[in-house]
């Protein structure tokens, strides 16, 4: 983002405007952290503010300050629609391609409003008027507090905005373990505490609140992993008939697909999640070092995401999905050996 667009943007924030923020589908810590903590942020500025997400996210993330004011937009669409077409502005972020919005492409394409995209994932597409988009960021909260700071309203971060921002950089840099965890992450995640954000407090809420039923999931998901040591690769499968016997809620499979990485001399891990209802086999990928699971899953499997964390899907059948992906990995044998 060039300091004309932010020169830009400062005028067009000078007075209140009608804004959407929205997330990409099925919102993880990051989208959800990114978008209450940049509407806690507007709506200081008295900024008629709302975000709205596509779809539900997961019990873990509701406890975030703001929560109860999000649209969903699968139960509430009319509502919704209309205050996409009011906007002024739409901010859309942790997301790079409207597609990654689900049935929210349509409305979000139609709108007149200006569009600023703030988004660290890479392959960006051109539909924004502004764009902040870097891949060697931590995640979108990380790039949200640049943001603020380069408005020059960072004295302005407070409590709330603070908790949001940390708990998405928390948990889409992995508890600060992933190679994007700069030295500038920790300034920003330590300048976070100091305005307000409680850091054991946000880890227990996100981390230590599992239920019986996910620990189950758990060790099925775990019976299920095998591992394919000629390509250092690991995987896990879940069928839906497993999920529903565990009364799988959305979140429940989040890191899983870690274990399989944490395995001695395993760079690729991936989990295949049967989704009945709508006719896909959900996929996450993960990797260590420079096999970039980004560009596996964007040839493969109709996604993308990172070098080292992405997703994908497959309209095939759970056991056709695998047996593709195994056929495919003698093609990678080199890359993942090296």
């Amino acid at each position: 983002m060039t300091e004309h667009d932010i020169t830009e943007i400062k005028a067009l924030l000078s007075t209140p405007k009608h804004i959407v923020i929205v997330p990409h589908k099925n919102p993880d810590g990051d989208a959800m952290g990114s978008t209450l903590g940049l509407l806690h942020y507007l709506t200081k500025y008295n900024h008629k503010a709302t975000v709205i997400v596509p779809n539900d996210y997961p019990d873990f993330l509701k406890w975030l300050p703001g929560d109860d004011q999000v649209i969903i937009y699968e139960s509430d669409r009319m509502n919704a629609e209309s205050l996409i077409a009011q906007a002024d502005i739409i901010f859309t972020l942790d997301f790079n391609a409207l597609h990654r919005s689900g049935n929210m492409e349509t409305p979000l394409e139609d709108s007149k409003a200006i569009k600023i995209m703030i988004d660290h994932h890479q392959q960006p597409d051109g539909y924004a008027k502004y764009k902040f988009s870097d891949v060697a960021m931590s995640s979108t909260c990380e790039m949200i507090y640049h943001f603020i700071n380069m408005l020059d309203d960072a004295a302005d971060i407070e409590h709330h905005i603070a908790t949001c921002l940390y708990a998405g950089i928390l948990t889409d840099t992995g508890s600060f373990r992933f190679p994007s965890s700069t030295s500038t992450t920790h300034i920003v995640a330590a300048e976070l505490i100091d305005k307000g954000a409680d850091h054991s407090e946000i880890y227990n809420a996100i981390y230590d609140t599992n239920s019986f039923e996910r620990l189950q999931l758990l060790g099925v998901a775990l019976k299920n992993l095998k591992i394919l040591p000629e390509y250092r690769t690991a995987y896990i499968t879940l069928t839906q008939e497993e999920l529903n016997a565990a009364n799988f809620k959305k979140g429940d499979t989040e890191g899983f697909v870690n274990y399989g990485l944490s395995i001695k001399n395993i760079i690729f891990a991936i989990i295949f999640i049967e989704h009945k209802q709508e006719g896909i086999i959900k996929i996450s990928l993960r990797s260590k070092g420079d096999f970039s699971v980004n560009e596996f899953s964007r040839e493969n499997f109709g996604g993308g995401g990172h070098t080292n964390a992405a997703g994908g899907k497959s309209d095939l059948s759970l056991n056709e999905t695998v047996e593709k992906f195994i056929s495919i990995l003698p093609s990678y044998k080199h890359t993942l050996n090296l």
